[in-house]
């Protein structure tokens, strides 16, 4: 999956937007992000620090790892 696939996958499961951020940067509060810099990347953005932060050399395995960690707090 893709970016542009990912917040749709994850409205159809029922996952609050105020859980995330897609491509949007900095250090919103309290929300996983994923972001592309120099790699993919995947954190937690917490009291201003990025928390947990994983890396991916491609799309796809930055946004199903971020899908995967999101999927639980579906309401389905």
């Amino acid at each position: 999956m893709l970016v542009n696939e990912l917040k749709n996958k994850l409205d159809e499961i029922g996952v609050s937007q105020d859980l995330y951020s897609i491509m949007t940067g900095g250090l919103p509060n309290e929300r996983l992000c994923i972001v592309q810099e120099e790699m993919w990347q995947v954190y937690y953005s917490e009291r201003g620090k990025k928390v947990g932060q994983k890396f991916f050399k491609t799309e796809e395995e930055a946004c199903e790892y971020f899908y995967e960690k999101l999927k639980r707090y579906s309401t389905i």
